[in-house]
């Protein structure tokens, strides 16, 4: 390589040396960015040509401006044509080389078409050196020839590999043009180097031959020309660069949008974001090129998109896997790469249409059973009504459920139980049913059932036992055995009704017969049983105004000490007179109560009342309350007891409330720690009715009882029968036994108390002793006074 150096330093004119360098430079970088922007454009074969012609002249004028820099100090001159034939030579095979590197898609295509490119130099030299006319012989050492190839070859195509390197930026670019350039003047001067010029006076330059000034001129030209090509590719360069940044910037804002967005020319896809490639299924790549039609099943919505509709569009788009998916389209016009396209917003409505699905399900379904609601059941039944001839043989029947004693549920074992006894109902009845019958839940623990096409009451009969016999068998098998069954009220259209309210309130009014008749049962309508149900809803409706009208009040009953015919205390006992009706038994009201459940507003109401009378006396009398199941099994059951005597003042031992076994056996173990917690606030209790209810022993030993009332049904005519005499004598050794006081109710003559008080029965009430009064009856009693003159009084009333 000294030989090389030799002629570079010490045989060429440094300063046209580093001309040529920087003309090569120029070429070399102009060439590699109009061949890079060929391979991106749709159209590389005009940038092809126009990198070949680039690059052409920039290695012809490297060439010759080294050549007018090479100073051999003898006659010299060049052929014209050959000249022209190097030039032509290396815009061919630059261009050549140029088409394999980027048109081609083999792995190592921009390698070859670098090859091709380091040959076109090597051709353009030799071919230029021809043309070179010298008064001497030309001497070609072939070391340097083969090496000066080999450098064009390898360089050229290490050149073409880095600028097509995938990713590669401005680095890349100024990589490949500098590998470009070191190809073209390695070569040259590598080539030079192998060249010796000897003397010979007999060999003469042609006449033909130009002279260095006209090559300059030449070389002046091919200069301008890749100075153009530099500065035209810097324009370019610029112009890709803004275009680029823009069309990243609008890139990331298109993938920003949630939205499907897609850009179309006419139907092809131009560009699409992330967000559509994910909805539709398919490859950002894949879609490039596409038909957005194809993917639009709906050819209307194809025609509006192709004329141009601008508006809001809702129709399904076709995923790669042939999933239909519903979206709305907005179509727009916009500017794009300098031509008008159409922007087309793709939105997934997938979750809005499902929302709306269930906004309409809840609509017209009950949450908690899924069967129809009381909405979609009155639609239903006022379609049925319009469709069935009135005079027609097919007929409409409609069953009224509801649950027995569910409220109870809900207190006792809390309102998930009940929620779970619902849903349990509404599988249970449902397969029951036939195709066209319909189960809707009309609220809370009411169901109804529509039994279309029925030509007799047999089929409806059988249901109603059907479904009976189901839910009794469930409930047997349930935690909560026993504690609820069915009442079922039928109706017939058009016999019983023609419009949906009337049937509605026939099918009511049977349901209440069922109830009032035992429960877990079933009744059809009748006449006659419309008024009474009226009268039973009328007085519930009154009962619900008595508290706070003020028609209800409290009378007393005394308890007396049969021993010494001694008051010990009063039984408080609910009592209503309504302005209308004048006074309602008990009887009357308190299994309406019950059933409404007001029983426990009223319950809550005696026991406030009754603890504030008994605390104002002045004597320390106790004061017995009735305490429903209900009541008893609420969690808030002693809270509510504590609270009472915390707010009148009363003493915990002056309060005794009796409870009934049927209240008992509801639930044991919450009755059970309920009495335990009102036990530990020293609160009396007592075992009402004794012997009506069930495992009474069982019961006695069980809970913490303080008084044994024995029921009134024994102590009628017990001096008289003797099998009620025995039972009594039973139940008073048995109170003997276990040191429990035993209480007599309901003493009505003085036969039965001389029994009861030859049998040491311990206290009675009945109204032998004393009927139930008003309070201020009893004041020569309640307060202050001689004890004496009470007993004697009590006494006298009882002989």
């Amino acid at each position: 390589m000294l030989t090389v150096y030799n002629c570079i330093v010490n045989e060429h004119d440094l300063r046209l040396v580093f001309l040529a360098a920087v003309v090569c430079a120029l070429a070399s970088f102009a060439a590699v960015n109009l061949m890079r922007y060929a391979r991106r454009s749709n159209a590389p074969g005009l940038w092809l040509a126009v990198a070949a012609v680039a690059c052409g002249f920039g290695i012809w004028a490297t060439h010759f401006i080294a050549m007018l820099a090479f100073s051999p100090e003898l006659p010299q001159g060049y052929d014209i044509a050959l000249a022209a034939v190097s030039l032509v030579m290396a815009v061919v095979m630059t261009g050549l080389g140029g088409l394999v590197a980027v048109k081609s898609r083999h792995a190592y295509a921009d390698l070859l078409g670098g090859a091709i490119v380091g040959g076109g130099i090597a051709a353009m030299h030799f071919t230029g050196m021809a043309a070179f006319k010298v008064e001497g012989r030309i001497a070609w050492d072939p070391a340097f020839v083969i090496a000066a190839i080999a450098l064009g070859v390898l360089l050229g195509a290490a050149a073409m590999r880095t600028a097509f390197r995938a990713g590669a930026g401005m680095k890349g670019k100024i990589a490949g043009a500098a590998l470009l350039t070191l190809a073209i003047c390695s070569h040259h001067f590598t080539a030079m180097g192998a060249v010796t010029i000897l003397p010979d006076p007999s060999v003469s330059v042609p006449a033909t031959a130009i002279a260095s000034g006209w090559l300059a001129a030449g070389i002046a030209f091919a200069s301008i020309v890749v100075l153009l090509s530099a500065l035209a590719v810097a324009a370019l360069d610029m112009r890709s660069r803004r275009t680029a940044t823009e069309m990243d910037r609008m890139r990331k804002l298109v993938n920003a949008a949630v939205e499907g967005l897609v850009i179309c020319d006419g139907d092809i896809i131009v560009t699409a974001n992330e967000s559509f490639s994910v909805l539709s299924g398919v490859g950002s790549h894949a879609l490039i090129g596409a038909s957005i039609g194809a993917m639009l099943p709906d050819a209307h919505i194809r025609g509006k998109l192709a004329g141009g509709h601008n508006g809001v569009l809702e129709t399904d788009l076709m995923t790669g896997e042939g999933e239909l998916i519903p979206v709305e389209l907005i179509a727009r016009s916009i500017e794009f790469g300098g031509k008008r396209h159409r922007a087309i917003a793709i939105r997934d409505l997938r979750a809005r249409k499902e929302a709306e699905a269930h906004i309409s399900y809840l609509a017209h379904h009950d949450m908690l059973t899924g069967l129809p609601n009381r909405r979609s059941f009155a639609a239903r039944l006022d379609q049925l009504i319009a469709a069935t001839d009135i005079r027609g043989e097919n007929r409409v029947a409609l069953l009224c459920l509801d649950l027995d004693r569910f409220k109870e549920v809900n207190d006792l074992f809390g309102h998930a139980a009940g929620d779970e006894i619902l849903q349990k109902v509404a599988t249970t009845v449902s397969r029951l049913l036939g195709s066209e019958d319909m189960l809707a839940r009309l609220g809370g623990d009411e169901f109804a059932i529509i039994m279309p096409g029925i030509s007799g009451t047999a089929a409806v009969s059988r249901l109603a036992e059907d479904i009976l016999e189901a839910l009794q068998s469930e409930s047997e098998v349930s935690p909560m055995r026993s504690i609820v069954s069915s009442s079922i009220g039928i109706a017939i259209f058009p016999t019983d009704g023609t419009d949906r309210e009337t049937l509605l309130n026939h099918a009511d009014t049977a349901l209440y017969r069922s109830k009032a008749e035992g429960r877990n049962t079933y009744r059809f309508f009748e006449a006659k049983m419309g008024e009474e149900a009226k009268g039973r809803r009328l007085i519930e409706h009154e009962l619900r105004r008595a508290v706070s009208g003020g028609e209800l009040k409290l009378v007393y009953q005394p308890q007396i000490q049969i021993d010494s015919g001694e008051v010990i205390g009063f039984e408080a006992l609910l009592r209503w007179h309504n302005r209308r009706r004048g006074d309602v038994p008990p009887n009357v009201f308190i299994p309406i109560a019950e059933e409404s459940g007001l029983i426990v507003e009223l319950g809550d109401w005696v026991l406030l009342e009754a603890c504030r009378e008994a605390a104002s006396w002045d004597e320390p009398l106790t004061v017995a309350v009735n305490v429903s199941a209900v009541q008893l099994h609420s969690q808030e059951f002693p809270h509510k007891v504590h609270d009472v005597l915390i707010r009148t003042g009363l003493p915990p031992h002056r309060l005794e409330l009796e409870i009934t076994e049927t209240a008992l056996i509801k639930d044991m173990n919450r009755a059970l720690a309920a009495l335990r917690q009102v036990k530990s606030l020293g609160v009396r209790v007592a075992m009402d009715d004794f012997g009506t209810g069930y495992s009474s022993l069982s019961n006695i030993r069980a809970f913490p009882f303080d008084v044994i009332k024995i029921d009134r049904s024994f102590i009628k005519s017990v001096d008289k029968n003797e099998q009620a005499a025995a039972i009594v004598r039973a139940v008073l050794g048995l109170g003997r036994g276990l040191g429990l006081p035993v209480m007599a109710e309901g003493i009505e003559t003085s036969d039965e108390l001389r029994f009861l008080t030859d049998e040491y029965c311990a206290a009675g009430q009945g109204f032998h002793l004393g009927e139930p009064a008003a309070i201020e009856h009893f004041d020569h009693i309640v307060r202050t006074g001689s004890r004496f003159g009470k007993r004697k009084a009590a006494a006298a009333a009882a002989s």
